[in-house]
């Protein structure tokens, strides 16, 4: 999820030309008058475009958190100001601001908090289910495997750096990380990774391939990384290639 935007972010956000939208409705772009040919010219426009691209990406989000602002209201403080006829003082509308980002952030929050405990729900009920399969072990951490092939290789410790081949699922079958699909094997010593993988790949001979089922706490546990959502159990595909020391 996107952080609030901090004070200054809001401030340019109140100089808002999606309010302007109507105008655009009743004039079309073909019929606008509006020439571009001078360096200043395309400078004037770029600036307001840019603060209107800014404003309306902001409001979209926080529209999308439920927190609506009236857009002809922003539309009216950006003509006052431009004016400058505005009807608030700077403290006026710096308080304004701030309490609006308290709003915000308490408001992310929240969602953030909702997400994750539906994401928790989610890969609790994962874990039993998966736990039930055949072929499926549970370590004492919790960390699930199944033997996909046993390999005849030595089997590496925490100290060793190994080479290997995988692919990292989501629950819900969505692929975030994949050596195989870039083609080339990924080599790293193994106490430097989530601790479900080196308990993991500590249990695979070389040439074994294992299906490694990571709750969150021997992933990333609260912590959102890239398209992981906070919370995740991860599922990981691995081929174990080979030990290259310590």
């Amino acid at each position: 999820m996107k952080k609030v935007m901090r004070i200054s972010a809001l401030a340019a956000a109140v100089l808002l030309v999606a309010g302007c939208q109507d105008t655009a409705q009743e004039a079309p772009k073909a019929e606008i008058k509006t020439e571009l040919k001078t360096d200043e010219q395309k400078a004037a426009y770029a600036i307001g475009a840019s603060i209107g691209n800014f404003a309306s990406q902001t409001l979209k989000q926080q529209d999308e958190l439920g927190v609506a602002l009236d857009r002809n209201l922003v539309k009216t403080g950006l003509l006052d100001a431009l004016a400058g006829q505005e009807m608030m003082s700077e403290e006026e509308m710096g308080a304004a601001l701030r309490a609006h980002e308290q709003k915000m952030n308490t408001v992310v929050q929240e969602k953030a908090k909702e997400k994750r405990e539906a994401t928790l729900q989610s890969g609790a009920k994962y874990l039993e289910d998966n736990a039930k399969k055949e072929g499926v072990t549970v370590t004492d951490s919790g960390l699930q495997y199944e033997v996909v092939k046993q390999g005849e290789g030595a089997k590496p410790v925490a100290a060793d750096t190994v080479t290997v081949h995988y692919t990292g699922k989501l629950t819900d079958g969505t692929v975030f990380d994949s050596s195989k699909e870039r083609g080339q094997p990924a080599t790293f010593p193994l106490a430097n990774v989530i601790k479900g993988w080196t308990e993991g790949v500590a249990l695979m001979p070389v040439g074994s391939e294992y299906r490694l089922t990571i709750p969150a706490e021997l992933a990333y546990g609260d912590q959102e990384v890239g398209s992981i959502p906070a919370g995740s159990v991860l599922v990981f595909d691995v081929e174990l290639i080979s030990i290259e020391g310590k």
